[in-house]
């Protein structure tokens, strides 16, 4: 009896444990078909109806439900190593140039080389702009970003010649000339700044005396703290919820429209009053006055949301590659000896009669300019550009489904080993005769799309540099801060530092 208790003991163990291992398996099933059901939802939903295209698309994945490859993305960005996110494409499916994934809410395909990226950025008739809903949102629908090809093209030229033509650059030079030098002059005596926020302020002060003929202090400060936090909702998830940075920026949007909708109101009112005095005409003025061939002018959303894009985009880029110019200049003396020695050169031509530098100047400077050209490769302010494709497209053999977005990975053409040697380090020597070939750097875009403020902004960095270089040194407080890459990249601390005037000895001490 006490054996057979013992055998039914043992029996019953038994059936404990198998129970157990069951369970356990069923849970495990359960969880394996669930991960296969998220995995493959996007699939389902996006893939399968495309019928024999789907087995032409280019490699990869869309990720999970909603989210698609977001999730991977932020991470990504968010971490010390950005290009892990396209890095861990390449390392499942080869260095193709072109893949397909699930961004900003929409089945899109990435691409990552020269080749297909000219593709996408020149060929008009197969794609169009394919922003993110919440972008568009964000900047505008009537923005550049958000509007047909014909308005695009109508709009860009009645734009570019206030702000990009050579009339317009030589008559901001003295302006931006003045500024630059009052406020390395201000900062010098400050003590410790965030030289980031610092010369964001400047290149604001600097675009809205462009479009808006102002310089009231508190109207710029108001202002830019509004593009702030409207920038940190442009590459955000848009979760409309209180306490995400897209919510905040749909708020500051708000606010931004309503400061301009009273600044075109006030204009419009000086000038139906004939009370309008002011001595300069401002592209405020262009956008009030323009008329197409029909007569019709423009509506005050079409010239508030092209205000909000342009006072943006006019102050954002510059501020950030004037930071980072100036420190990696900082850092490799051998460079900034080079270019200092370049602008010295140019004070020494120069008539005793020329006050400030004039446009024919800023043309010569060869060296500086290749290290603006190098800052803007290294950094790739601009990561993607936005397409949407207009019908089926082949594209390097894979077919590119039309309403699918795709995006040109800027950051790993301008990274690319393969393209340029070394590429993580910072070096204007590269560019000394040298000529990039075809979409081997678009810091400001390519196509017809290609930014409309390119020649301003880079007057402005280099105006900056030229001051910075002959009088000033800068003295980061914490070197190996570590750096954000969203929004866009920066150090985590704003860049803060001090700026020094150099003394006469020291500029002697380094000529001999």
């Amino acid at each position: 009896m006490v054996l057979l208790g013992e055998v039914g003991l043992v029996l019953g163990d038994s059936g404990s444990m198998w129970t157990v291992v069951l369970v356990t398996a069923s849970f495990v099933g359960v969880l394996l078909a669930l991960q296969w059901i998220l995995e493959n939802v996007n699939w389902w939903l996006y893939e399968t109806k495309l019928g024999e295209i789907q087995y032409s698309l280019p490699p990869g994945d869309l990720g999970l439900p909603f989210i698609g490859n977001m999730w991977s993305f932020l991470r990504a960005f968010k971490s010390h190593n950005p290009d892990s996110f396209i890095n861990s494409y390449v390392s499942r499916f080869g260095k193709i140039g072109i893949y397909k994934a699930y961004m900003f809410g929409f089945p899109s395909v990435i691409c990552t080389v020269p080749e297909t990226c000219k593709r996408v950025l020149t060929d008009d008739d197969a794609f169009k702009p394919g922003w993110p809903v919440s972008t568009v949102q964000l900047i505008g629908k009537k923005s550049f970003i958000g509007i047909s090809f014909e308005e695009h093209k109508r709009l860009r030229k009645l734009t570019a010649a206030p702000v990009n033509g050579h009339e317009a650059l030589a008559v901001y030079m003295k302006y931006i000339d003045d500024i630059v030098v009052s406020s390395l002059e201000k900062w010098s005596t400050t003590g410790e700044i965030e030289f980031l926020t610092q010369v964001r302020k400047l290149t604001f002060k600097i675009i809205m005396y462009i479009f808006l003929s102002s310089e009231s202090e508190p109207a710029m400060e108001a202002l830019e703290k509004e593009y702030t936090a409207l920038n940190y909702g442009v590459r955000a998830m848009a979760i409309n919820i209180p306490g995400f940075s897209y919510h905040k920026a749909l708020k500051a949007r708000k606010k931004l429209v309503a400061i301009f909708q009273s600044i075109v109101n006030d204009r419009r009112a000086e000038k139906k009053a004939k009370n309008f005095s002011k001595k300069k005409q401002d592209m405020m003025d262009s956008l009030l006055e323009v008329e197409d061939e029909e007569g019709n002018k423009l509506t005050d959303e079409d010239i508030i949301d092209i205000l909000l894009m342009y006072l943006n985009a006019g102050h954002e880029s510059s501020g950030h590659t004037i930071m980072w110019a100036t420190t990696h200049l900082q850092q490799h003396p051998e460079y900034f000896q080079k270019a200092k020695a370049e602008q010295e050169a140019i004070l020494k031509r120069r008539p005793p009669t020329q006050k400030g530098l004039n446009l024919k100047e800023y043309r010569e400077m060869e060296y500086l300019s290749n290290v603006i050209d190098e800052t803007l490769r290294v950094v790739s302010f601009s990561l993607v550009a936005f397409r949407e494709a207009k019908k089926d497209v082949n594209v390097n053999g894979y077919i590119i489904p039309k309403g699918w977005k795709v995006l040109t990975w800027f950051r790993s053409v301008h990274l690319d080993s393969e393209i340029y040697e070394n590429p993580m380090e910072f070096n204007p020597d590269r560019w000394t005769n040298y000529t990039p070939k075809p979409a081997t750097f678009m810091p400001f875009g390519a196509g017809s799309r290609l930014c409309p403020g390119n020649d301003l902004a880079k007057m402005e960095i280099g105006i900056f540099l030229h001051h910075f270089l002959l009088n000033y040194k800068l003295e980061r407080l914490n070197p190996e801060c570590p750096l954000m890459y969203l929004p866009h990249s920066r150090p985590k601390d704003n860049c803060l530092a001090r700026v020094r005037k150099v003394t006469t000895e020291e500029v002697r001490e380094v000529n001999t």
